[in-house]
């Protein structure tokens, strides 16, 4: 079974023309040609710099006269978008205003469907966002002046 990320569109409710089924998991085609794949789902930007990437390395191992390396670093952009490709789609979907509905496990993208239709119709549409929560000033820690241990400062004291 796959699990599918439930996307619906900015400003519309439970529309189930317009909502979206995002497969989480690998993607072996995002793996074996990572801009190609990328462009089919309309990442430009991303595309292009998975090819850029591809092209310095390759010419940078072929010009050091290092092959395995350089196909090494390759393998792993590719790895990379086989991995994280389907994250970059959701993240550019709620960059646009899309709604992570919720996940639904199925066998296809049509018993998806109807599992998030069945669901969707029984379940009450939000009427209000949820209140944010605000942090209270007076029990944040000090900050404490020191070395910083890795990319994060940490003086060491808990």
């Amino acid at each position: 079974m796959a699990v599918y990320v439930v996307m619906e569109p900015p400003g519309r409710g439970h529309e189930a023309d317009e909502t979206s089924f995002v497969r989480d998991g690998f993607s072996w085609f995002g793996f074996l040609v990572p801009p190609l794949w990328l462009l089919w789902h309309r990442r430009w930007i991303e595309a292009g710099l998975a090819f850029v990437a591809i092209a310095l390395i390759a010419v940078a191992g072929e010009t050091f006269a290092m092959p395995l390396p350089g196909a090494s670093l390759v393998l792993l952009v590719m790895l990379y978008v086989g991995l994280e490709g389907q994250a970059l789609r959701l993240a550019a979907m709620a960059r646009h205003g899309w709604r992570q509905w919720g996940v639904v496990v199925a066998d296809s993208v049509d018993d998806a469907d109807l599992r998030y239709a069945s669901e969707a119709g029984s379940s009450p549409q939000e009427s209000a966002p949820e209140p944010r929560l605000q942090p209270e000033p007076s029990l944040a820690r000090p900050v404490q002046p020191g070395p910083a241990i890795g990319l994060v400062p940490f003086s060491g004291k808990r």
